[in-house]
């Protein structure tokens, strides 16, 4: 099981939780099963091809990944969506 670490409004999709143990051999297994247990999640991080999104960073072990990366039961996985907007 890997190690999650989620952000606002992430976090709060998931009911709250900061960090989850999931399932999965992959980054994208591992968001897979994010999604499954989290249904609110669902869009928010992967898009209709089972791709991370263009405003959301993924990192496992403190380094900025892709979906397809192999992920081992002690590994940490970061999702941090791009900070947008502001005033002009």
């Amino acid at each position: 099981m890997a190690v999650v670490n989620l952000r606002p409004p992430l976090r709060d999709l998931a009911g709250g939780s900061s960090e989850l143990e999931l399932r999965g051999d992959s980054v994208f297994a591992v968001l897979r099963s994010l999604e499954a247990s989290h249904p609110k999640v669902v869009g928010w991080v992967l898009d209709e091809h089972g791709r991370i999104r263009r405003h959301v960073n993924v990192f496992v072990n403190g380094e900025m990944t892709r979906e397809d990366l192999p992920l081992g039961p002690e590994d940490r996985v970061h999702v941090v969506p791009s900070i947008t907007g502001g005033a002009v």
